[in-house]
């Protein structure tokens, strides 16, 4: 596997799919801190981390900003035709890109890519085309679960954990 970029959905991976809102109607969601040392490890290694929603949330903002991601794109609502053009930009080729995602509008842009991942709550139809289908829901480190299995497949897990967290494995 020599993955350099990893696609993320929001809604249903990096949550639990729920929608919230406080009494003034801003929306909050509920992020899973286990998924933020899946991000550090691919980072360690050299793999970039794209989150690709179809939603606008100042939440969204905020916690991908803790969690240092390459790219942050809200509001996409092709995601496939968003997904081509930024591979054209950036000169990848499909087996250098994984996506995580969960559900039927995940399932256009994952044609893309050569690599996918997905919560144990993914819809069926995602299930059925993922390399790697996570045994944990999304919302609850589904992701760090994924990136985990892309690092080991790829020998990099190792080096990924000494470097994030200094312990040898």
């Amino acid at each position: 596997m020599s993955i350099k970029l990893i696609v993320v959905d929001v809604d249903g991976t990096l949550t639990d799919a729920g929608i919230y809102y406080d009494e003034n109607g801003n929306e909050i969601k509920k992020f899973c801190t286990k998924d933020a040392a899946g991000f550090f490890a691919a980072h360690s290694v050299g793999i970039e981390i794209m989150v690709l929603t179809g939603r606008e949330c100042a939440a969204t903002t905020r916690r991908m900003t803790e969690m240092k991601v390459d790219y942050l794109f809200q509001n996409v609502k092709n995601k496939v035709d968003f997904l081509r053009t930024f591979m054209s930009q950036y000169d990848l080729k499909r087996e250098e890109v994984g996506y995580i995602g969960d559900d039927l509008n995940d399932l256009p842009p994952m044609m893309l890519v050569d690599y996918i991942g997905c919560p144990a709550d993914s819809c069926l139809e995602i299930k059925k085309i993922a390399d790697y289908v996570s045994n944990i829901n999304g919302g609850h480190g589904a992701v760090r679960d994924v990136i985990e299995h892309i690092l080991r497949e790829s020998g990099q897990w190792d080096k990924a954990v000494a470097d994030v967290y200094g312990v040898g494995i």
